[in-house]
């Protein structure tokens, strides 16, 4: 056993469960890559995605952002491309990017489009589907309001949605966020999620919640604690 490794074992009981408070302060323990790792929840749901009723999705604006520079693409019309630039938009065009998509290309973080664009964008879906990047309108990425969308997402609003497993897998931050924030963070996208509860989904709702940051071990974080 690695003496990194060893190390961590001594801080941390892969046995145990942790309070969401307690998570959050230990994975800055347990975190020893060299950069400034991403810290993640795995939030296991009692629903059933195949029913489009239990499709839990939606987008939570994170208090303490996301400690990661987000970076969005913009689909609209000529008319409305000054108006995302101006707001920080990475990437702004209309057709030279749906080529590029269908090439395969998927480098940015958030897809925000103008409802009059979407009949374009839907034969995209294929690609952007799986990678949680297709524009919605209720995750506020279809919108008139390029330059609020831009906005938001730059300053910490971030889209989830469950996977075929009923598992929401998102970030919440970075290891060098202090303890608070990152459990400010995870409470704020769990009481989101808790919200959000199909009226189809019946037994308890949140089933497990793992906390891990880039490389390091999973904290398995007591749902009663939330």
């Amino acid at each position: 056993m690695s003496k990194a490794k060893r190390a961590i074992l001594e801080k941390y009981d892969l046995e145990k469960s942790y309070s969401l408070k307690d998570a959050s302060n230990l994975i800055k323990e347990i975190t020893t890559v060299k950069f400034d790792a991403t810290v993640d929840v795995a939030i296991r749901l009692n629903v059933d995605p195949r029913k489009a009723d239990q499709m839990v999705r939606g987008s939570v604006s994170l208090p303490n952002g996301t400690g990661k520079d987000m970076k969005v693409l913009v689909l609209c019309t000529p008319d409305k491309e000054a108006e995302a630039k101006e707001a920080g938009a990475d990437f702004v065009g209309l057709d030279e990017y749906i080529e590029k998509i269908k090439g395969g290309w998927t480098d940015v973080d958030v897809i925000i489009s103008t409802p009059n664009v979407m009949g374009k964008i839907g034969a995209l879906g294929r690609i952007l589907g799986p990678r949680n990047l297709m524009p919605n309108p209720k995750t506020g990425t279809v919108t008139m309001d390029v330059a609020k969308a831009v906005k938001d997402s730059k300053g910490g609003k971030i889209d989830f949605k469950v996977d075929k497993f009923g598992i929401i897998h998102t970030l919440i931050g970075k290891a060098s966020f202090s303890g608070d924030n990152i459990f400010g963070n995870a409470k704020e996208l769990i009481d989101t999620i808790v919200k959000l509860k199909p009226a189809s989904a019946k037994g308890q709702y949140v089933k497990s919640i793992f906390m891990s940051s880039t490389m390091s071990p999973s904290i398995n974080v007591d749902v009663s604690s939330i």
